[in-house]
């Protein structure tokens, strides 16, 4: 892809890794451009059924690298106004266009992954770490909040006392410590092939369902039972149909 997002793709699977290996892949304007352009080229391929976000190098994201950020203001502000059609900026949309794939997307995090890092991988609907990973919200010691989704993702994830905690104090915790409290899904000596045994695995499920489970609780997370209600409704009914017809054609 360029802007050091490398995108591959291998049998139904897709590979996207931030590739700046020497500054523990912190995230440039480029590189969120280009978790844009891979998620939009990875929505127009019916082939793929899982998505694995990874970092080449020591690190999966150092974070936000401030200094090549700011260098440009102009930049920044273009970036931080929303696109009215989708809800998000440019910052916000490099992580949640994961939340927008159909398919299951899983990170596979080792060495750092801190502040827009920890914000992309909790983008994921997955995650795999590494024993010595290593996790922090740490904008607070820029003076700034998380404004990449990660709002959104903590306060659903690890509830949000534990959310308050790690964004106020910015303290850097251990891969023990985020899977305890949920921040992570697993630990795995290797993430990757921990993620391509996932990825393998739900690929033997219906890709209809799949997507459809990702949508509901999307939708639903959060929401009042009633509301819940008339999601699993929404959602439940094309894939009863699309059975129905499936057996009528059978017939």
């Amino acid at each position: 892809m360029g802007t050091n997002i490398a995108l591959r793709f291998d049998d139904h699977r897709a590979y996207v890794t931030l590739d700046r290996p020497d500054k523990h892949n912190g995230l440039t304007v480029d590189m969120l451009s280009g978790l844009v352009a891979s998620a939009r080229t990875i929505a127009r391929r019916s082939d793929v059924r899982a998505v694995i976000l990874s970092g080449n190098g020591p690190s999966f994201s150092s974070g936000l690298d401030i200094a090549a950020a700011t260098s440009d203001p102009l930049a920044i502000v273009r970036n931080f106004l929303p696109r009215p059609w989708r809800g998000t900026n440019a910052f916000q949309e490099a992580c949640w266009a994961w939340r927008r794939l159909p398919v299951p997307v899983i990170a596979a995090v080792h060495g750092r992954c801190y502040g827009g890092g920890l914000q992309l991988a909790l983008a994921a609907d997955f995650r795999f770490a590494a024993p010595e990973a290593e996790f922090s919200v740490m904008e607070t010691k820029h003076g700034l909040v998380p404004d990449m989704t990660g709002a959104a993702t903590l306060s659903r994830l690890i509830g949000i006392d534990k959310a308050l905690l790690l964004t106020m104090t910015a303290n850097t915790v251990d891969a023990a410590y985020a899977a305890k409290i949920g921040l992570v899904t697993e630990l795995a000596a290797d993430p990757v092939a921990e993620a391509e045994k996932l990825a393998d695995h739900l690929a033997t499920r219906s890709p209809h369902a799949v997507a459809a489970a990702k949508r509901l609780f999307e939708k639903s997370w959060q929401a009042s039972a009633r509301r819940t209600f008339a999601v699993e409704r929404a959602t439940q009914l094309p894939l009863i149909l699309r059975k129905a017809i499936g057996r009528t054609e059978d017939s």
